[in-house]
């Protein structure tokens, strides 16, 4: 079970953000809270925890200065930040610090449900490589750096043979070395990488979707639309909508 402290000086907020980790039902467990990041700091020089969900703004101490510090004293743990729709800009701030992800309040089970999943996959694919045999270490630098050239290549076109040319590598005995890591075709990995991106296009841009469409390397909007919606439940428009009315709904609730 992995374990999770809960940072925010109010305690509803960490009642209900509580609540929403043990509704996603995932092998997580919240075993304690703090009210500010000093607190927080004297705890986990005592107790160990794998991720931490950090409210930006706190008295003593706030988010920003937590991850600061965390970093200054060896902390390796995963920092989740918690912010108002008003905090984005200091949010995007501390994800440059090192946090993981950013959850806007009021945090609802589905996304706390999507940023979860998100850590636990990370964690089992480098628990994965983890795993593999020293033997094995120049391929492992290998495919870290394969990974690599995905991440900065997105959002524009990826192919196999390019990536394996940026590795000095030939393209077939690179997709096993994928296959071997990930369990996944590399085409397989890029395409959810890519649909991954195009969620944050539409939630986060006001880009067109024909332009979000060939910004992904989709060659026509239909089939973009199609393979969007196979994987959301949602064609890119309404996806925008909701994601739009979501952002409007917690303003207004911050307000």
């Amino acid at each position: 079970m992995n374990r999770i402290l809960i940072l925010d000086d109010e305690r509803w907020v960490r009642t209900s953000l509580r609540r929403v980790v043990e509704l996603t039902g995932l092998p997580v467990q919240v075993v304690h809270e703090c009210a500010d990041g000093l607190s927080a700091l004297d705890w986990l020089k005592r107790e160990a925890v794998e991720l931490i969900f950090a409210d930006i703004r706190m008295p003593i101490m706030d988010g920003l200065a937590f991850i600061e510090q965390l970093r200054q004293c060896g902390g390796r743990q995963d920092v989740v930040i918690i912010s108002g729709y008003d905090d984005f800009g200091y949010a995007q701030q501390a994800m440059r610090f090192g946090a993981m992800d950013y959850l806007l309040k009021p945090v609802e089970a589905e996304d706390m449900g999507k940023c979860l999943s998100k850590w636990l996959q990370r964690n089992a694919e480098t628990a994965a490589l983890a795993d593999l045999p020293k033997l094995d270490a120049q391929e492992q630098s290998t495919f870290q750096r394969v990974a690599r050239c995905v991440r900065e290549g997105l959002p524009g076109p990826l192919a196999l043979k390019d990536i394996a040319a940026q590795v000095h590598l030939n393209p077939s005995y690179l997709s096993q070395l994928f296959k071997r890591h990930t369990g996944k075709a590399f085409s397989d990995y890029v395409a959810e990488a890519r649909l991954e991106e195009a969620k944050r296009l539409l939630s986060r841009t006001t880009l067109r979707i024909s332009d979000i469409s060939d910004r992904l390397g989709y060659a026509d909007l239909g089939y973009f639309s199609n393979v969007f919606k196979k994987h959301t439940g949602l064609p890119p428009s309404e996806y925008r909508k909701r994601c739009s009315q979501q952002t409007q709904d917690s303003c207004c609730r911050d307000k």
